[in-house]
């Protein structure tokens, strides 16, 4: 995934845009057509790749009315891409059902994002939710980001010991909360 194309990236772009920063909207949106023709291209078949260039001003348009809705705590890939995901049925709706979609029609999005991943961060971002803010970020920076622990130590301003354990109770914690859904759902 390019720096450009990368969650966080994005997201910045939307909540500078949100704060009406003009360069930042106009930057967003460039990115996001580019990923949404690639997002399109896979999924539609040659027929109705005429379509592809609709669907994606129709998605850009969507971002553009509901952008006020965007919850600037929550990742916006995954908010972005779900309304993509929404043009994209509605398009096949429109075409009774009857349009085919392409051999290669993968769940996986131009530079490396996938609805699958996307998922995925978001549960991990809710299970994260339930530890305290300290240990979220501990977790988030050494398990999640790829930072050390003497890094991570040194910028959280505790011993290395202690972040090893903190994250150690937190992945604990998270296990057994898991643990614990599990047996009740079964």
């Amino acid at each position: 995934m390019s720096e450009t194309t990368s969650e966080q990236n994005l997201k910045d772009l939307m909540l500078r845009s949100l704060d009406g920063d003009e360069a930042a909207y106009r930057r967003l949106l460039t990115v996001l057509r580019t990923l949404l023709i690639g997002y399109f291209g896979r999924r539609l078949a040659s027929a109705v790749k005429a379509d592809m260039e609709d669907l994606v001003q129709d998605t850009l348009m969507a971002l553009h009315a509901r952008r006020a809705t965007y919850d600037r705590d929550r990742p916006f890939t995954a908010w972005f891409f779900t309304i993509a995901r929404y043009k994209l049925v509605d398009h096949f709706r429109s075409r009774g059902g009857r349009v085919m979609v392409s051999a290669e029609a993968l769940d996986e999005l131009e530079d490396g994002f996938s609805e699958e991943a996307i998922s995925a961060r978001m549960d991990v971002e809710r299970l994260l939710a339930q530890l305290p803010e300290k240990q979220q970020a501990l977790i988030r920076e050494v398990r999640l980001e790829g930072q050390s622990i003497a890094d991570t130590a040194k910028k959280s301003g505790q011993s290395e010991s202690l972040v090893k354990v903190s994250i150690h109770r937190g992945i604990k914690a998270l296990t057994e909360k898991l643990r614990g859904a599990r047996d009740t759902d079964q």
